[in-house]
């Protein structure tokens, strides 16, 4: 209940109540968005830091547009312009102090995780590059029980932040909505995408390490060692990165003359949890090795093999991806496919300053080949069955061959 009565009553004593009628109404605010309470036919604002989203969706434009009008840029009807600084002082936003000039040094890096020791490993490559460069960068993690992309996306633009980096994030999903990426483009952001970019953001500069590779670096390998059934466990498929270890995968495949079979391709969240899933997926059609799109999943591969009593690599080879961990310390010590962090690092930097000097600056996305690294976790593979128990082709020697 309100702590008001009666249709008159706001009239009486509005201005003494208007504050505690605001703390009760930020109550069911939800991370800093706007609420509006209706007294007496009048709408008063109850803001809680109003940011350009809440300008752009109040306005009815994108943000990119209000962007535009607040740098006094061309291309803005007038008509639009005037609805956004109407606005801008019907929500309280303040120009002068929220958009500040964007040489704060600060550059915003959103990571989807820190469990992955991938994500910190390239954090601190990038954060010492940076700093060479007297830039200070601003670690955000974006994770569902906390702050999500967007809402990150919507503090470090607020703040004005010389350049922003996102780490496989939303780009990498095809069925998101990329817009947002866009209007930041549009609206002056230096920007750097890692991993991933989808076909719609080829006007927004990108790094990448080759993920097709990846998996024909991992399967070439396990061919040259006889194995024949070679399983894949990646993410979600509607992921970019997803889609490409799966097509480095069949190409492999048909480079070592080995026969293709869809079931030994599963898709799962990544993770230990979303490995040991893959794993009893895989394991009961008879695979003698697994690929995995991060080292996390292949720890739950090797846990799934352990409790049907498989011996690794003995009985089941199993190759990681990243390579930022303790894989060396792990028994057996995994043989993982590594990410050229540091290398990768360096040309975030050259991208994102190169935006930071010319707003024009191209927008490639650079790839890097990855680098297979043996250790204990693949071995030869076990006898085969016997005739007839599973049927499969058997490839000249040198096509098997790592090339």
């Amino acid at each position: 209940m309100w702590p008001v009565a009666g249709p008159l009553a706001p009239r009486i004593r509005v201005v003494e109540r208007q504050s505690r009628v605001c703390n009760k109404l930020q109550v069911f605010v939800k991370k800093n968005r706007i609420l509006l309470q209706h007294f007496s036919g009048r709408s008063k604002v109850c803001t809680v830091k109003p940011r350009l989203k809440h300008v752009a969706d109040h306005a009815g434009v994108s943000q990119a547009t209000v962007s535009r009008v607040l740098n006094d840029r061309p291309g803005v009807a007038e008509a639009t312009r005037r609805s956004v600084l109407q606005a801008m002082s019907q929500l309280g936003y303040e120009p002068g102090r929220l958009r500040p000039s964007r040489r704060t040094g600060l550059v915003g890096l959103i990571v989807p995780e820190l469990d992955n020791p991938g994500f910190p490993r390239f954090a601190q490559a990038l954060e010492s590059r940076l700093a060479r460069e007297g830039l200070t960068t601003v670690l955000c993690t974006s994770t569902p029980s906390g702050m999500g992309e967007t809402d990150y996306l919507d503090v470090l633009q607020d703040h004005a932040v010389t350049g922003i980096v996102l780490v496989s994030g939303e780009h990498s999903d095809t069925s998101a909505d990329h817009q947002r990426y866009h209007d930041l483009r549009d609206s002056g952001v230096p920007l750097v995408l890692v991993n991933g970019r989808d076909d719609d953001l080829l006007d927004i500069a990108a790094v990448t390490v080759d993920h097709a590779e990846v998996s024909r670096l991992a399967v070439a390998h396990l061919a040259s060692l006889g194995h024949r059934r070679i399983g894949l466990a990646i993410g979600p498929s509607r992921y970019v990165t997803a889609a490409r270890l799966r097509l480095g995968y069949l190409d492999a495949l048909e480079r070592a003359g080995l026969p293709v079979d869809a079931s030994l391709i599963t898709d799962t969240i990544y993770g230990i949890e979303g490995g040991h899933s893959a794993g009893a997926t895989l394991l009961p059609l008879e695979v003698t090795a697994v690929v995995c799109a991060s080292d996390r999943m292949a720890l739950g591969v090797i846990r799934a093999a352990h409790e049907r009593g498989l011996q690794v690599p003995k009985q089941l080879s199993v190759i990681g991806f990243d390579d930022a961990g303790p894989n060396a310390f792990f028994d057996p010590p995994l043989t993982s496919i590594q990410q050229p962090f540091e290398s990768m690092a360096s040309a975030v930097v050259q991208l994102l300053t190169a935006q930071i000097t010319d707003a024009d600056a191209a927008t490639p996305e650079l790839t890097f080949r990855p680098e297979l690294v043996v250790r204990g976790s693949t071995g030869t593979a076990p006898e085969a069955p016997a005739a007839g128990d599973i049927a499969v082709a058997h490839p000249d020697p040198e096509a098997a061959s790592v090339t």
